[in-house]
Parts: C-alpha cells; structure tokens; sequence
C-alpha cells in the first residue's frame, strides 16, 4: 500500500533534523514540496530511512531543498542516492540566449576550424591514394580479380556519354578565344597572331583543364552520389561481409576509367576547340582553313600536346579519387549525400587547378615554353 509522503521536524542544538517517510512519488508527494519550500531555519540533516520509494521529482524535490539549506542526507537507499546524484549532474544552468562572442573571436574560431578540416581531409585523401595504389598493385599482381565489364561501364559513363556537353563546351571556348583575342590583336595590326593563341592556349592548358571541370562536375559527383547512397544504405558493408572489396569492386572500375578516358576527352576537347577558333577566324577574320591550318603547324609545338596528354591523367585520377572518398565518408542521413557530393567537385577543381599550377611551373623549369 502506497503511504503518502509525510514529513516530522525534530529542534536539534545545530539545527533542525527532517525525517521523511513514506512514497515520495509525483502521485503521494501531496503538500510535501509546499512544506520544504516554508522551511527557512537551518536544516543539520535530511533523514530518508524511512522512505518507501521516490521516483524522479520526488529526487528533484529533496535536491532543491538539500542544496537550498545546505542540509547532509542520511538513511537514503542506494537507488534513492543514485537517482538523487543524477539530479544533481544535470541541474545546471541553461542560458536562453548563447553568449555574445566578439566577431574578431568568431572569425578567428571559423578559420581554425576550417583549418583543422582541411589538415584532416588532405591526411585523409593522401589514406585514400595510398590505399587505391595498394589495390592497383594487387590487380596488377592478380589480373584475374579486374572486373572488366564494370570498367566498360564506366568508360561509357565518364567518357562516351561526355562527349556532346564536352564537344559543345570547346566549340564554344574556341570561338571566344578567338573573339577576345582577335579583339586585343587588332589594336596592332596583328590579328592572324590569334591562330597563335588558340593553338597553344587549347593545346596546352584550356582543353584539358575545361575537360577536367566538366568530368569533376559530371563524374566527381556522380562517383560521389552513387558510393554515398551505397553506404548509406549498408551496400558497402554487405559486400565486406561477404567478402568482396569495395575497393576494387567500386573505387578501382571508376579510377581507372576517370585515367584512361581523360587523355582521350582532353585531345578531343582540344580539337574541337580549335575547330571552334578556325571556324571564328574565317567567318570574322577571313583567314581560310587551309591558312590556319598551315599557321597552327608552325606555331604550336608538339611539346605543349604533350603537356596536355601528360596532364590529363592525373587530372582524371585526381577526379576520381576525390569523388571516391567523399563518397565514402557518408554517414548518418541523406542530407551527408548532398555535402559530400559538393564537397567532391569543390575539391576536384581546386586540386586540378593548383596540380594545373605546379604543372605550370614544371614544363617552364624542363624548357618546355
């Protein structure tokens, strides 16, 4: 039978001594909050040896009033003393407004933080290279484990598909190239100087960089969807458990084709770009195709065709790898998918555009000008 919670006050010589008795329960407490709240003398001792039970805000009343009189609790069970702790660890202030901080702190907390993920993304993405070289090394070692259909695939996905929005893309570069650059040359007199700047800006630097923006854009985020979907929904983990290797069932089919097929698309983004300027300098220029054609085998090297072919697949594995990791890094909900896969094509082009730099710098350093 539940007793209802009763309270008896005994005068001591350093204060008064409480015994409570009974069910100390949201539903026996009765006036028991109402007569702790009235108690204003000092209070040596809270005696529990005679309660039957307390639930939570029967624990929530005795430690309000313990630590408003600064009172010793005795005879207490171990549940009653463990509830009665776990009050108190959570009664701390809740401020309904954060705390103002300085703008010059917040900046400055904003840059470390950013700081501190890419330090953590660059280790991570140099964990994953390392890790695509292993996998590269043992399909080399054991070229029966390739799974060939699924390279196909990929090559059809990152390549063959491309070709119209790349095809379009160049044509159009081309012809603006040609436009600006014919626009400035004619100040001087020299406009059949833009062959020149077409030839060697497409072949050397434009056609593969546009082409590695546009696969980053299309193929890093599709790479980065379809694993983060993948692990999203535990595909990734059924095939550790039965023993297939994500890494050269998924990852390794994608590098590959990113590697292979960026070469092939840079060469063809860089042909029909220069299609584009030829058609531009004879429409508006009035140079004749044969006349262009004649210019560009005089003017552009085979080193800067190198340089392009040299490029494209590190450009592609950059791609490729970047869209892999982020895809793997999805956890928790579907809203990770769209992070990550934004997060894959940022870090794609900025990685193409600064390996692009110290390309750059490279071929100057060779002699290739």
């Amino acid at each position: 039978m539940n007793r209802p919670a009763e309270l008896s006050e005994e005068t001591g010589d350093n204060g008064a001594v409480l015994r409570l008795s009974g069910n100390l329960s949201v539903s026996c407490l009765g006036e028991l909050p109402s007569r702790l709240d009235a108690i204003e003398g000092p209070v040596k001792t809270l005696d529990m040896s005679d309660v039957d039970h307390i639930d939570t805000i029967g624990a929530w009343t005795i430690h309000r009033f313990v630590a408003r009189v600064d009172a010793r609790i005795e005879g207490a069970s171990d549940d009653a003393t463990r509830l009665i702790e776990e009050v108190n660890k959570v009664d701390e202030p809740v401020a309904i407004r954060p705390d103002r901080t300085p703008p010059f702190q917040r900046v400055l907390g904003e840059i470390g933080d950013a700081t501190i993920t890419a330090g953590q993304t660059l280790l991570g993405l140099l964990g994953f290279f390392g890790a695509t070289l292993v996998t590269a090394w043992t399909l080399i070692r054991h070229p029966r484990r390739i799974r060939v259909n699924a390279v196909v695939q990929r090559f059809e996905v990152v390549g063959v598909s491309a070709l119209a929005i790349i095809g379009l893309m160049s044509f159009l570069i081309g012809i603006v190239i040609a436009q600006q650059g014919s626009v400035q040359l004619r100040q001087f007199g020299m406009e059949v100087l833009t062959i020149n700047l077409v030839g060697r800006l497409t072949f050397r630097e434009l056609g593969v960089l546009m082409t590695a923006i546009m696969v980053a854009g299309r193929s890093g985020s599709a790479f980065a969807a379809q694993l983060g979907t993948m692990k999203l929904t535990e595909e990734i983990d059924a095939m550790r458990t039965i023993g297939v290797s994500p890494m050269e069932a998924l990852v390794m089919p994608r590098v590959t084709a990113a590697v292979v097929m960026m070469p092939l698309l840079g060469f063809y983004s860089s042909i029909v770009a220069i299609i584009g300027g030829g058609f531009l300098c004879a429409v508006s220029l009035d140079i004749p195709p044969i006349t262009f054609i004649q210019r560009l085998r005089e003017v552009v090297p085979i080193t800067d065709l190198w340089v392009g072919l040299i490029k494209a697949p590190v450009f592609g594995l950059i791609i490729a790898i970047s869209g892999c990791f982020q895809g793997l890094q999805v956890k928790a909900n579907a809203e990770e998918v769209g992070l990550r896969t934004t997060s894959a094509v940022v870090q794609a082009i900025f990685l193409v555009i600064v390996i692009d730099a110290f390309f750059a710098v490279f071929f100057t350093w060779v002699g290739w000008n």
